[in-house]
């Protein structure tokens, strides 16, 4: 239900897990008339800061990201044709050719239409039951992306939960997973919400399908459409600006950013953008977790040992309502999150005041971060090349959810600030604030061993050097000695560079005639070439 957005200085009380948020209100003695031109006003000052600050993209932009699709729709649909001719014999090729297809649908920033000039393209690739991962995904579409001039900096990411390729095409980055329904064609307008499509396909196609499931029923459950967008473009905004944006870093990534501006949306369904800002920060500074975060959809849930499976910030998927969003909050993280819940709470009771400056709600964290902790966590990593040091890095923050861990372990608290700081193209540091009272005893070495074993396990690359130390905060960079930006190929786990070397050709076990393709030889094992 609506509730008036213009009573200042409610509360939040939560009846149950699944009721909406019912708000009381405290007498306000402006006019809602006032108010309301007020509201209208501040939301166009708001859109137009968004705009200033580039988070809304041109209609170029936005066109050019479309043309990509398309272009990869093509030549996903030449690729199944291609793997369909191969594994039908003659007699029933020309029978059942025009049958084959297969399609992309895209989700992440791209997907919820909330994206900017820098965003990457999430476009996952779903294809029939006879076009397999390892062979045909990974070794026939590869080479088929690659022979093509728009695409450049491939290669295969086979390890990851949700393995996929990860590509530039025409210059924009774009990470495709693969999911392999139980079907002979998959249309371009196939229903992934519908049940009998993941009934029965494998785990790894399950997870692959998860993100673009949850962004279809995001988009079917929001009331207002153009109003989600906005503030969903804000807050993620303010979690970067202010440290708490980054799955990987034990914070919130984008789909759970999602969920909870989707949750604002549905409580608030005529509210306008200053409202709804003010309403997301009233809500979860005041929300009783572990209570999950739960859309509306016109089912009945039931939540079941919420607190054992699930701890900190329970946050229901909303394509399924037995399944949770995987996060990596921990203790440390979940306080950090709070405290800039209270922190936006207490800046938006002033929303209304005259000559309200939206710059004080989006402030950088990274601006008082110096000040905040007397020591830290200096992680420091070096590769001999460039091309090395992105795969190193990337791999390593893929596993600092068990750093955070162990640091919890030995009862200290930290702060995982997620800025990179590049020195001469072959090294990156961060720094993560550390509480003093626990930073004493603590065996660095001991720290880093372990540490070590954990970045070990299972990569394929050429590892650097990482050094775990405990520095004063005098120590910490400014901003002029070292440029704090995100180096090429650090987004998680990437895999091995290009390099013409030999190459052996690969046949299908279940098909001996049947070439599927070649693969790297020894030296670069498990990279597609």
């Amino acid at each position: 239900m609506a509730f008036p957005y213009h009573q200042i200085g409610r509360r939040v009380d939560v009846i149950n897990p699944y009721d909406v948020v019912c708000f009381v209100p405290v007498y306000n003695p402006l006019p809602p008339a006032f108010l309301v031109r007020m509201d209208v006003h501040l939301s166009i000052t708001l859109h137009q800061f968004m705009v200033n600050e580039g988070l809304v993209p041109s209609p170029e932009e936005t066109l050019k990201r479309e043309t990509i699709i398309r272009k990869l729709k093509k030549i996903v649909q030449e690729w199944i044709i291609k793997i369909h001719q191969r594994k039908l014999s003659k007699q029933r090729r020309n029978l059942r050719i025009n049958n084959a297809s297969a399609t992309i649908f895209t989700y992440g920033s791209f997907g919820l239409g909330v994206h900017n000039s820098e965003s990457d393209i999430d476009a996952i690739c779903v294809g029939p039951r006879f076009a397999t991962l390892e062979e045909d995904f990974f070794i026939v579409l590869y080479n088929m992306l690659k022979s093509s001039p728009s695409v450049s900096e491939i290669y295969c990411v086979k390890d990851a939960k949700v393995p996929l390729m990860r590509f530039k095409f025409e210059g924009i980055s774009v990470d495709m997973p693969y999911a392999q329904l139980r079907v002979m064609s998959v249309p371009e307008n196939v229903d992934l919400l519908n049940p009998m499509f993941v009934t029965s396909i494998d785990e790894t196609s399950l997870k692959s399908l998860s993100g673009v499931c949850a962004n279809q029923r995001i988009l079917q459950l929001v009331p207002n459409l153009e109003n989600f967008q906005s503030l969903l473009r804000c807050i993620k905004f303010w979690a970067k600006q202010r440290g708490v944006y980054g799955n990987l870093f034990g914070f919130l990534g984008g789909i759970h950013w999602a969920i909870f501006s989707a949750f604002i949306c549905q409580t608030s369904p005529d509210a306008c953008l200053s409202a709804l800002v003010m309403n997301f920060f009233n809500t979860f500074a005041n929300w009783p977790w572990p209570t999950p975060v739960v859309l509306q959809d016109g089912r009945m849930h039931v939540v079941q040992d919420v607190t054992e499976k699930v701890n900190w910030m329970p946050i229901g998927l909303p394509c399924s309502p037995n399944q949770w969003c995987q996060s990596n909050v921990t203790r440390s993280t979940f306080n950090r999150i709070k405290k800039e819940f209270l922190r936006g709470h207490e800046i938006a009771k002033e929303i209304l005041r005259p000559n309200f400056d939206w710059d004080c709600l989006f402030e950088p964290y990274s601006i008082m971060y110096r000040h905040l902790y007397p020591q830290f966590l200096k992680i420091y990593l070096l590769s001999r090349t460039k091309d090395e040091l992105g795969e190193w890095a990337g791999w390593v923050k893929s596993r600092f959810p068990s750093l955070i861990l162990k640091l919890e372990d030995i009862h200290m608290s930290c702060d995982p600030n997620p800025t990179e700081h590049v020195d001469s193209g072959t090294s990156v540091v961060f720094y993560w604030g550390l509480n003093i009272d626990q930073c004493t005893d603590v065996n660095v070495t001991s720290l880093e061993k372990e540490f070590r074993n954990c970045l070990s396990n299972s990569y394929r690359g050429t590892p650097g050097q990482m050094l775990l130390s405990i520095v004063p905060a005098s120590e910490l960079p400014n901003t002029e000695q070292f440029s704090a930006r995100k180096m090429k190929g650090m987004k998680a786990f990437c895999g091995i560079p290009e390099h013409d070397q030999y190459r052996m050709p690969v046949y299908s076990e279940h098909l001996p005639n049947y070439f599927v393709g070649y693969v790297a030889s020894e030296g670069n094992a498990g990279v597609l070439v």
